[in-house]
This record gives structure tokens, C-alpha cells and sequence, in this order.
């Protein structure tokens, strides 16, 4: 007889399952290679909402890049539904910081470019976009320019876009760094309800704590030098989430324990030279 653990854990279904991943970056004044990452191991189980977060430099970006097939890992393996990850699948969506739309195309247009990459029949394409418009808050900009948009309109046309090519799992880094405090705020509740109704599996990217906590099932604590998993926490938030999620006890003491988490975490500052006296 399999014990109760054991078979809780056999069904559950990985999404992403990273092993022993390492990646080098060759430096150009020939010293030693710099180790980015240092044998990394994390499952996401499918429809999870996980976040990653940690210092600069910890290799948070760089994990999520290999995880799209973007960058390969100099040692280990990605397997996406139990499958190595050899390059960029639509299957895997990716989100970047910056305004990734095409100011040369409309809304539509911008929307649909994945699904025509894919050889989508125009009428398909055409109605996913309308969707996708409505469902993200743009349909009566559907025809509109990107450079006729406000920064939180044109990261909605990124996840519309992303969205219409109904992707496993959604690779995002910190989609909403860019955008000021309260559009960021708007765009984390309109992405838990775009979540919430799709279920998709989610890996994010961010350096904000509060942003983290609001809005991941569980958070991915990296630390630097060379970047390793240093910690997996639990976010003990009820789903789903509201503004009020933002003032509850639970946000608040989790909210804690990773600022202090990534305080000790934090390399050691250099230090000051004294002053020379004669």
C-alpha cells in the first residue's frame, strides 16, 4: 500500500521541474568564467502562481530565460511536462519588463502576430484578438497604435497577447516594474483575474515584496553570488484576492519574514576606506 504522503505527492502534475541547473558566463578579460546560477532545483506544479524574487544580480532573470528556452543552461536540464526544454515554444509565454508591443502594428494586430507566426487561419486570429481586447479592457482601442496608449494599456496588449497564444505557462519579469505605483497596483488585481480564470501556471519575476505577496501561491527566495534557491515560502493569503488582501495579518507577517529573509541575505557592503592622516 503506497502511504498517504507519497501518493499525495504522485499526483501531482509539474509543470517546469528544473535539475541541477547551472549557467556561466565567459568573462572577456579571460579570467574564470562567472557562475550566474549554482545548481538550481525547483518543480512548479501546474497551475500554481509562483514568484521569484531576490537581489539584483542574483540570476532571477537569468533562471526565468532558461526556463523559455531562451538561454540554455551551461549544465542540468528544464523539463516542461516531462519534456527537456531545447528553445522558445509558444507553449511558454514570456512577459518582459519593457514594452515588448510593435509600434508598427495595431492592437489587433499586435495580438493576433503570434497566432499568424503559428499559420492561425485569419478568421481564428481575428476572433481570439476581439476576445483577448475585450477580456483585458481595449476593445474600443482595438484599432488604436501602441504610441496612442498609456503604459498600463500597452502591458495589457502584452498579456492579451500572450493569453491568445494559450501558453502552458506564463514567464513573466517584472511585467509592471516600469509602470508608476498605482498603475502597478491595477495591473497585479487585473492580472489575478485573468489567473484566477484561466488557472494557468504562472513563474514571475519581481524585486517588490508586497508585490510578490499579493500575488503568489508560494515565493522563490534566490540569493546572490552565486545565485541559488535559498528559501520556499508559502503565502497563507485565501484566494481569491482583493485590495483587502493587502492589509490582512497574513500579508503583513509574510511581508516580514521575507524583508528580513532578504536582509540577511544581502552580500555585506564594501568597505569604507579611513581617512589618511598625516
Amino acid at each position: 500500500m503506497i502511504p498517504v504522503a507519497a501518493a499525495a505527492t504522485s499526483r501531482r502534475t509539474l509543470a517546469l521541474d528544473v535539475k541541477g541547473v547551472w549557467r556561466y558566463f565567459q568573462r572577456l578579460d579571460g579570467t574564470p568564467p562567472f557562475t550566474a546560477l549554482e545548481n538550481i532545483d525547483l518543480d512548479v506544479e501546474s497551475g500554481k502562481f509562483v514568484a521569484i524574487i531576490g537581489g539584483s544580480g542574483c540570476g532571477k532573470s537569468t533562471l526565468l530565460r532558461i526556463m523559455a528556452g531562451l538561454v540554455p543552461p551551461s549544465r542540468g536540464v528544464v523539463l516542461h511536462e516531462g519534456k527537456p526544454v531545447r528553445g522558445p515554444h509558444f507553449s511558454r509565454g514570456f512577459v518582459f519588463q519593457a514594452d515588448a508591443v510593435f509600434p508598427w502594428l495595431t492592437v489587433r494586430r499586435n495580438i493576433e502576430f503570434g497566432l499568424q507566426c503559428r499559420g492561425i487561419p485569419a478568421g481564428k486570429r481575428r476572433a481570439t484578438a476581439e476576445t483577448w481586447a475585450r477580456t483585458v479592457g481595449l476593445a474600443d482601442f482595438i484599432d488604436a497604435y501602441p504610441k496612442e496608449l498609456s503604459g498600463g494599456m500597452r502591458k495589457r496588449v502584452d498579456l492579451a497577447r500572450v493569453y491568445a497564444n494559450d501558453p502552458d505557462v506564463l514567464l513573466m519579469d517584472e511585467p509592471f516594474g516600469a509602470l508608476d505605483a498605482q498603475t502597478k497596483e491595477r495591473m497585479q488585481v487585473e492580472l489575478l483575474e485573468l489567473w484566477d480564470r484561466s488557472r494557468k501556471t504562472v513563474l514571475f519575476v519581481t524585486h517588490d515584496v508586497d508585490e510578490a505577496v499579493f500575488l503568489a501561491d508560494e515565493i522563490v527566495v534566490m540569493a546572490s553570488r552565486p545565485g541559488r534557491i535559498a528559501e520556499r515560502i508559502t503565502v497563507p493569503l485565501a484566494r481569491p484576492r482583493d485590495e483587502r488582501s493587502r492589509v490582512s495579518e497574513g500579508f503583513e507577517q509574510t511581508r516580514r519574514r521575507l524583508r528580513g529573509l532578504l536582509e540577511q541575505l544581502a552580500p555585506p557592503a564594501p568597505p569604507t576606506s579611513s581617512p589618511s592622516h598625516p
